[in-house]
């Protein structure tokens, strides 16, 4: 037979469309041809299939072969075809069964020597496999990750000699078992019962952790921001199967290995803030994803937010309102989800220690103006709580309370309850409410309104913020275990507006 056709797959964002490995043999001078649109990684695929081949103790066709990757107007990239180009060789040419070989999908990147090494993006292949009702031949590392995927059937191989045999009958290949990994314990060692102190603080990112409201840390330098943001992933729930599918996929088209152990804990990511917007969100000319997209289902941590450059910061305003983004480039677009929750830090002035009680600060009212504005009206109306970090006293950092500190796993009890409650009234955390339900949902006594429209009014808040301190509300009522929100609720939540009512 001289016409094979071999099924793999390619990557577009976190989707992995469909290519068609088509191999044609005919006579005249011996050549390889590689068409469909090859970036140069494909290219060079020519040449290591050939010694796959070879040192397998397989001939290599001496006629002129053409392989077209099809759809011909979409981009290939990286070394995932060499092993359909070489499956749709051999039996073009006879050496493997073409009508087994069209009932798989395959990919992997093969040595000289013909062993299978590991490709990216294998999650979303799986995924996509298990959609089309076909089997998935793929590297023996790659296995555990694509094996999170339920109700697809694998087959994990270590060299091309393997599959071959497997589509020769000669060999059956052993089925890579599907399963879902238990989640292990948490072993960064971080907990709150470190943190002395700060039990305002403690309270609202207990908020913050049950309905993923955005939080912004204001306060001198050494008053525990940063140790504080970095423990909040020790009180959030575990991801459900779907979101940790969804964060693991975006992981497995990154250059970042998979860590199967640590799958069902939300993501943390925590930048430095000479970060450019291309590494926030994600970009280059093929696009890849950027730290919001890592983060998505997770936390992303932004610590001295003033010093990050400002066109930086305004990429995230969309993000934060729809949870997705989309990279254009000239020859292609991608779509990377990014629900993520923002939790950010920053000092209250340029020298740090505005309001603090060692009276160190020099800045005049004008510097203070001015590094605060690096942080647009539009982003502060997106951050939901606005919090104080003061100094706490010597006392308190040596000793602590007498009966000692609640743990994370103590608060993350609460959260975990509080969430429970929004999920099983709406389907969703709190701050996912859209208008809609918010009237339904965050309805409040004749008094509330009142207090409310009081406090649009002297702090100038805009509708946005309007909506969203009724779901901060509500949060706090679900805490609390009450079906209405109450004036205390609401009055807390307004209160977390702290720079509203500086403004």
């Amino acid at each position: 037979m001289s016409l094979a056709i071999a099924y793999s797959r390619g990557r577009s964002g976190i989707n992995a469309p469909l290519v068609t490995v088509e191999v044609h043999i005919s006579n005249g001078l011996p050549a390889l041809n590689l068409v469909g649109l090859p970036e140069t990684a494909v290219k060079e695929s020519k040449d290591r299939v050939r010694g796959a081949i070879i040192n397998s103790h397989f001939q290599f066709p001496m006629q002129r072969i053409t392989i077209n990757l099809a759809p011909a107007d979409v981009p290939k990239e990286g070394g995932r075809f060499d092993l359909p180009i070489a499956l749709g060789i051999l039996a073009a040419s006879g050496q493997i069964s073409a009508i087994e070989l069209a009932k798989y999908e395959c990919l992997g990147e093969l040595s000289l020597g013909g062993e299978l090494r590991s490709v990216n993006g294998v999650l979303p292949v799986a995924l996509q496999s298990r959609k089309a009702n076909r089997a998935l031949f793929l590297p023996l590392e790659n296995a555990q990750e694509a094996a999170l995927v339920q109700n697809v059937e694998l087959f994990p191989a270590q060299h091309l000699l393997e599959i071959c045999a497997h589509l020769n009958g000669q060999q059956r290949l052993p089925t890579g078992i599907n399963q879902t990994p238990a989640p292990s314990d948490d072993k960064s060692g971080l907990d709150f019962a470190d943190v002395h102190g700060q039990f305002h603080v403690k309270r609202a990112l207990e908020i913050a952790a049950t309905g993923l409201h955005n939080l912004l840390m204001l306060g001198p330098p050494g008053t525990g921001k940063s140790m504080l943001a970095s423990r909040l992933p020790s009180i959030l729930p575990p991801l459900t199967e779907a979101q940790a599918i969804e964060s693991a996929a975006i992981v497995s088209i990154s250059d970042r290995r998979f860590d199967a152990e640590n799958w069902l804990r939300p993501p943390y990511r925590a930048p430095h803030h000479t970060a450019s917007a291309p590494a926030l969100v994600g970009g280059g000319s093929n696009p890849q994803p950027g730290e919001i997209s890592l983060a998505h289902n997770g936390l992303l941590f932004l610590d001295e937010l003033p010093e990050f450059d400002r066109k930086v910061l305004e990429v995230l305003r969309e993000p934060l309102e729809t949870g997705h983004i989309t990279i254009s480039r000239a020859a292609r677009q991608a779509d990377f989800p990014a629900r993520f929750q923002l939790i950010a830090a920053m000092n209250p002035c340029p020298c740090g220690y505005l309001g603090d009680s060692s009276g160190r600060c020099h800045c005049s009212s004008e510097q203070v103006s001015r590094y605060r504005a690096k942080i647009s009206g539009p982003l502060l109306d997106r951050i939901d709580m606005h919090l104080e970090v003061p100094r706490v006293s010597h006392q308190v950092l040596r000793k602590g309370l007498p009966e000692g500190e609640e743990t994370s796993a103590t608060i993350r009890q609460r959260v975990i309850q509080a969430r429970q409650i929004a999920m099983q009234r709406s389907g969703k955390v709190n701050s996912k409410l859209s208008a809609a339900e918010v009237k339904q949902i965050c309805t409040l006594t004749e008094s509330g309104h009142q207090l409310l429209e009081q406090a649009m009014n002297s702090f100038g808040l805009s509708h946005r913020a309007y909506h969203r301190i009724l779901r901060l509300a509500r949060t706090i009522a679900d805490l609390a275990g009450a079906e209405q929100i109450q004036i205390n609720h609401l009055s807390e939540a307004i209160g977390y507006r702290k720079l509203d009512r500086q403004g």
